[in-house]
């Protein structure tokens, strides 16, 4: 096992959430090996082509690496994000949001009177708990390949989030 390779009580954890071998295409090479590949290729940064010999063919690392799922969620942002174009997409998209309105744009909303529009929805005890949600963030940026964003794609960048958080629940 090398550093940074899953430990024994990780590995029985994380086990019974992966997919059973015997699908269509033949016998998959050993999940551990794999996943300690994902997770060699996190901490370090390498590219995929350089990972080592060990975890088997960089190719199908790479390709049980990338997602197949994709989700909804509430977001909850600084004031930095507050404008009426932010709160509009997220609307149009029907995520709940907990932005809060700065006094600036609540004393321009309500100096228009009837055009400055609806005032904007905010939940001060969801704003307060936005913390919980920092904290994870820093958590994931402490693995290099999240931090750094040497994935391009959108759907690879999310897998290796997805990972890091996986390897967060695991060590907790």
């Amino acid at each position: 096992m090398g550093r940074g390779d899953l430990s024994n009580a990780e590995w029985f954890r994380l086990k019974p959430h992966l997919p059973k071998s015997g699908r269509r295409g033949g016998r998959w090479v050993s999940h551990r090996r794999i996943n300690n590949g994902v997770l060699y290729r996190q901490r370090t940064g390498a590219p995929w082509r350089d990972l080592p010999a060990r975890f088997g063919p960089w190719k199908t690392v790479y390709e049980r690496h990338r997602p197949r799922v994709w989700g909804k969620d509430a977001r909850a942002r600084d004031k930095a994000y507050s404008s009426r174009r932010n709160r509009r997409y997220l609307r149009r998209r029907q995520i709940k949001h907990t932005i809060p309105e700065p006094e600036n744009q609540r004393a321009n909303r309500q100096r228009r009177g009837n055009r400055g529009g609806r005032p904007a929805g905010f939940d001060k005890t969801s704003y307060k708990r936005r913390n919980e949600v920092e904290r994870p963030i820093n958590a994931l940026k402490n693995f290099r390949v999240v931090a750094t964003r040497f994935d391009k794609g959108a759907c690879i960048f999310h897998g290796t989030v997805t990972v890091a958080a996986i390897r967060l629940w695991l060590g907790s």
